[in-house]
């Protein structure tokens, strides 16, 4: 374990009722559960009302008249090596595994050859290298359901494109920077579309209206490939 991976997050306050807690970077999934399990534990904490994930970042909500947000620094900062020392990370936000069928490349994929390109890679080769990897969601944000997931091989990593579409059809998969992700519904955005899958990401009429969950693995499974 690196020594920065056991710093304590920087806090701040958000107004007189919420609490910021950021560990430095980069988002890592050692990071990320750290996160999840100072969630958890500060969920059990009387005066915070909710505690809402973010990448490498939490914040907690409080009622100021239990608590100020001078005495919950305390108390996270109390907490903190506490997680560390007992592994509470390691047990955090388990998950599931999760396959996501894509098709690959051409009119699901338009930006697959930029994404060849900028690495050096054969269309046919970003396509294997993304399927083989395993993905941890980090969190849900930007849309419902959209799922920020770690694990792209350092190679695929790209920019996001220059100018974003205002319309990225739902359900394509992207790469945007040193992240894969899914768009659950049509919307304007930036990632570089490789592919797009038939699973729907969110339903708001379903029990569970996301299909993924943070702490949740992901694989994606080659459905078609078209250069």
């Amino acid at each position: 374990m690196s020594s920065s991976a056991s710093h304590p997050p920087r806090l701040h306050a958000l107004g007189d009722a919420a609490l910021v807690c950021t560990l430095a970077a980069p988002a890592t999934l050692v990071q990320q559960r750290r996160i999840w399990a100072l969630c958890e534990e500060a969920l059990r904490w009387p005066a915070v009302s909710e505690a809402l994930p973010g990448m490498n970042n939490l914040t907690l909500l409080f009622d100021p008249a239990l608590i100020d947000a001078a005495e919950l620094e305390i108390q996270v900062l109390a907490a903190w090596p506490q997680l560390v020392a007992a592994g509470r990370e390691d047990l955090a936000a388990p998950g599931r595994t999760v396959e996501i069928p894509v098709a690959y490349g051409g009119a699901h994929g338009p930006d697959l050859a930029d994404v060849a390109a900028h690495t050096g890679l054969a269309p046919a080769e970003v396509v294997r290298r993304h399927a083989g990897g395993e993905y941890v969601v980090y969190l849900l944000g930007f849309l419902p359901g959209f799922a920020f997931m770690g694990g792209l091989a350092p190679e695929l990593a790209t920019p996001r494109r220059a100018e974003p579409r205002l319309a990225v059809p739902a359900r394509s998969v992207g790469i945007g920077g040193a992240q894969t992700g899914i768009y659950p519904l049509a919307s304007p955005g930036g990632w570089q579309l490789i592919g797009r899958t038939a699973l729907e990401l969110f339903d708001p009429q379903a029990a569970e209206p996301t299909l993924l969950r943070p702490g949740d693995r992901v694989r994606f499974v080659v459905e078609s490939f078209e250069p």
